[in-house]
């Protein structure tokens, strides 16, 4: 089925999931490409996320529409998934393109280069904005290259600027499989209609303002892909955008919301209080949820203009509440003991937090979920994420662990094990540090603590309460599997006494309503 000629193709961009857990939110890549994509091509996009396929439903589907080209893009978690799925297309002779932070550090394995089956008749590396036209033309003429790479004369990769950044066309994309009024249960949907929240979908947007991050934390691959040079889109691109989706929101009946996909939305704080600004100013506040680390969050003045411009939740790794624990990967700038005081700044302007902590550094013992958990609820509540420190290959830390001999599981990626160490810490065993995964997600998502927090947030509005409580049910679900309608049975069994609560508080405010 290879292109031999100049006729437009047809091109399939697939994103897999990791056969664990769901992601309710689009990936921007595959509707940036699409966007870039020259005229007169077809693109089909499917996100193993809300649409899973079998290798065999793969094949039937790229043969059904005469799939010329297929796209993947995959962080580590997900590339073992990505490669069973392309060597799926590329047995039907469809030739494959991948890109995505793990194939730009490592080409050769997905190219068969390492003495390994290949996966891939070409790679990207780094960023695509710039190259992925070429590569739809080569592709058309049947004449795929194994490597695309934007570099300049020096050889040194390009970051392309975002100035000229695409308008990707929202509103005509098919976004129906990312409703997440779906997957909330019958007796939910009714409650919410009966308060006037009749929203006919809900829908979650990825929205990229800038790219890069100068920090260079020790785990993090952000640099290594991106850079550490910081590229923003112009302030009037992103409100344009957003005002958009209003636009959409107002013809679908629905809500949406906008998640900032930044690395550090605030990584430049001028830049970032001059966009929220605008936004104000222009009306183009939806609620949002973006990444900003804590020691930015210092400033009330930003913290005030993310509540009215619409922020409701914000994404902060906290990582660790052992300063030097995070001295030792390369994050010192955060400071545990101004955690909570900042944390309290938030939640005075009624914007909570996403807190993810990582267990298994050096400097961490056993206890060291209890120790965490107990400074937890001294905060208001938020929704707490714990994981292990994983060595993604071409960081820091993957280097300096290779070097000491201390990996468990070299090539973890290809078997992957989600909560489970991939190298042996020096203050606490792998099975130890699992254990304190499992006890920490445990604890923070009981019955008893989705109460506490519900409880906490008893004078906020009844959207407030509703939205953060089938947030923490949803949460659980990253560690505890919950995916069928009888582990949400259980889950909701479980937290009845909250749920009744608020069941109740819908019904008193539509009498009130009536009475009025």
């Amino acid at each position: 089925m290879v292109q031999s000629n100049s006729s437009p193709i047809n091109i399939l961009l697939y994103n897999p999931d990791n056969e664990v857990t769901n992601n309710f939110m689009p990936h921007l890549w595959m509707f940036l490409l699409k966007s870039l994509t020259p005229p007169g091509h077809e693109v089909y996009l499917v996100d193993g996320n809300t649409e899973r396929l079998s290798e065999t439903e793969m094949v039937a589907y790229i043969r059904e529409r005469s799939i010329g080209l297929v796209g993947i893009g995959a962080m580590t978690r997900m590339i073992r998934k990505a490669y069973q799925m392309a060597d799926a297309v590329r047995r039907a002779g469809v030739p494959v393109v991948m890109g995505g932070p793990h194939v730009t550090e490592l080409p050769d394995e997905a190219l068969g280069r390492d003495g390994r089956p290949r996966h891939a008749d070409a790679v990207v590396l780094g960023e695509a904005d710039r190259i992925w036209p070429d590569v739809v033309a080569d592709a058309q003429r049947g004449q795929l290259r194994e490597v695309y790479a934007d570099r300049d004369e020096a050889g040194a990769r390009i970051q392309p600027s975002l100035d000229d950044y695409p308008v990707i066309p929202w509103e005509h994309m098919d976004l129906d499989s990312f409703n997440l009024i779906r997957h909330f249960p019958g007796w939910a949907r009714r409650m919410l209609a009966h308060v006037g929240m009749t929203w006919q979908s809900f829908q979650l947007f990825p929205v990229e303002t800038g790219r890069g991050c100068p920090y260079g934390c020790e785990f993090c691959s952000v640099t290594g892909f991106f850079g550490n040079s910081v590229r923003f889109r112009s302030n009037d691109s992103v409100v344009e955008e957003l005002l958009t989706l209003k636009k959409l929101e107002k013809r679908q009946k629905g809500k949406v919301a906008v998640f900032f996909i930044d690395d550090n939305l605030a990584i430049n704080p001028k830049r970032a209080k001059s966009l929220l600004r605008e936004i104000i100013s222009r009306g183009a506040q939806v609620p949002w949820v973006g990444q900003i680390s804590i020691n930015l969050l210092r400033d009330e003045e930003l913290v005030s203009l993310i509540a009215e411009s619409g922020g409701k939740w914000i994404f902060i790794g906290l990582e660790s509440i052992d300063p030097e624990n995070l001295k030792s990967v390369r994050k010192g700038f955060n400071k545990p003991d101004e955690y909570g005081d900042i944390l309290a700044l938030l939640a005075r302007h009624r914007i909570y937090a996403i807190t993810s902590f990582i267990f298994g550094m050096d400097g961490d013992r056993p206890g060291i979920a209890q120790h965490t958990l107990r400074m937890i609820r001294s905060w208001p509540p938020g929704l707490p994420v714990f994981g292990l420190l994983t060595p993604y290959p071409g960081t820091p830390l993957y280097d300096r662990l290779a070097a000491a001999g201390r990996l468990s599981r070299p090539q973890h990626w290809l078997e992957f094990k989600p909560f489970v160490m991939d190298y042996t810490p020096l203050g606490i065993s792998s099975e130890q540090a699992e254990a304190e995964v499992r006890e920490a997600w445990a604890d923070s998502y009981s019955p008893e603590a989705n109460a506490r927090a519900m409880q906490w947030l008893e004078s906020s509005s009844f959207a407030d309460r509703v939205i953060h409580f089938f947030s923490r049910l949803a949460f659980r679900g990253i560690y505890f599997p919950q995916m069928g309608r009888r582990e949400w049975a259980t889950v909701l069994f479980r937290n009845r006494r909250a749920a009744l609560r608020l069941i109740l508080d819908a019904y008193r405010m539509r009498r009130r309503a009536r009475r009025a």
